[in-house]
């Protein structure tokens, strides 16, 4: 039998409730837990310049700890969302959050800078939990519906991307930077339990070999040019979020705003603000406004930029700065998301992992190559790439022309087969 006449329909939920909607306290759970696991990327940020001293390394070989982390999360996407399909997902979340887990002990008990990295290149590469619950969700809800459910839970996780810098900056001040990682590490174990009490079974979509499934997700990659256009959409705004976030602690540290790790936390707050946009962007989608609402998005990043740029002296054009540049790269995200799942029912982890692992590489480009412009140019050079790429991604936006969701298509069938 051929790997694509393997393929199974998906699971459909059979009760009343679920007919009509995914039951709140599960979205909420769904939230929490997406924003609990993705902040485990993103506890470093607000730490590099103490980490920097406490293994006397430089800013741009702090900042690999970032990207690292993120170089971990695409493995991770690549290899192991994709199994999401595959296999049936409590049981599978269950084992990510086990080794997410173990990875943070060893993190929060590191002894040397190598170690750090280590440990978290693979916290990073198993928090993909997050990516396997958002395509769950949407498997859930019913098609009226998908845009705003999918914006909800995409609200919890980038919720949590936005506060853990605040969280590890103010328990890192009380209690030291260890505590941020072993703290963690008993979080993941609790939402272990949690998820795998809660979670409904949810059969999986196909039973071909787990070196089909990887194969076939590239073959999504050629079968859908939409995919790999949102891919690329994101990772131009996710490298420029990176970017960002990464550099923007030396500024608040540096000689003009002296910021304690605890105010550099603070100063991550505003940019929580931004989170509010997910739920609407959801809406959007479910109007279909995808198309000029994600050029309005590019357009809104770049000013963003602009201003972060003369707002070098100036903590309020800072952290509206911040604020903007949330906003857009939320809104093109939960749009980029709603796109693809339109594409094949059947494979939306294959799908989710094939768009959040382009736009992560672009987003660990955008951690690296922050550091770097910023160690050569200062804080203006960064807002000039920060400008620069949210241009390019409008510019390469005006030659997608308006067309309906492409059909579902097995990515095992050639296109002159279908």
């Amino acid at each position: 039998m051929s790997a694509s006449t393997q393929l199974q329909a998906p699971h459909r939920p059979t009760t009343a409730k679920a007919t009509h909607g995914v039951p709140g306290w599960l979205v909420a759970l769904l939230a929490v837990a997406s924003g609990m696991t993705v902040a485990n990327l993103y506890y470093a940020q607000p730490l590099l310049s103490s980490l920097s001293s406490v293994f006397h390394t430089s800013t741009a070989t702090a900042g690999a700890l970032i990207t690292l982390t993120q170089v971990g999360y695409v493995v991770g996407m690549l290899f192991l969302v994709p199994l999401g399909d595959r296999l049936e997902k409590r049981n599978l979340v269950t084992a990510l959050l086990t080794v997410t887990t173990l990875a943070l002990v060893a993190a929060g008990l590191a002894t040397s800078f190598p170690m750090l990295l280590i440990a978290s290149l693979v916290s990073g590469a198993t928090s993909v939990v997050a990516q396997i619950l958002v395509p769950f969700a949407a498997s859930l809800a019913p098609d009226h519906a998908r845009g705003r459910i999918v914006g909800r839970v995409m609200s919890g996780l980038l919720t949590g991307i936005l506060l853990s810098r605040t969280l590890s900056s103010l328990v890192s001040d009380l209690a030291g930077w260890r505590v941020v990682f072993l703290g963690s590490a008993v979080l993941m174990a609790v939402l272990a339990v949690a998820l795998r009490a809660a979670l409904p079974h949810h059969a999986p979509t196909t039973t071909i070999p787990y070196h089909h499934v990887l194969r076939s997700t590239v073959q999504l990659v050629r079968t859908h040019p939409a995919l790999l256009r949102r891919g690329l959409y994101q990772a131009a705004m996710f490298g420029v979020f990176s970017a960002f976030w990464t550099t923007v602690s030396f500024v608040l540290t540096g000689p003009h705003f002296h910021y304690s790790p605890v105010g550099v936390g603070i100063f991550a707050l505003v940019g929580a603000a931004g989170a509010a946009i997910a739920p609407v962007a959801g809406h959007w989608a479910d109007r279909k406004l995808v198309r000029p609402m994600t050029g309005v998005a590019f357009a809104v990043a770049a000013v963003a930029f602009a201003l972060a740029g003369f707002g070098q002296h100036s903590i309020i054009l800072l952290a509206l700065a911040a604020i903007l540049i949330d906003m857009a790269v939320q809104t093109t995200l939960i749009l980029g998301q709603h796109t693809i799942y339109q594409l094949d029912p059947n494979a939306r982890a294959r799908l989710n992992s094939a768009f959040i692992a382009t736009f992560f590489l672009g987003g660990a480009a955008g951690s690296q190559l922050g550091s770097i412009v910023y160690h050569a140019g200062g804080w203006s050079a960064v807002t000039i790439l920060g400008a620069a790429l949210p241009v390019l991604a409008l510019l390469y936006w005006t030659t997608e022309r308006g067309h309906k969701p492409e059909p579902h298509a097995d990515p095992d069938t050639p296109p002159t087969a279908r």
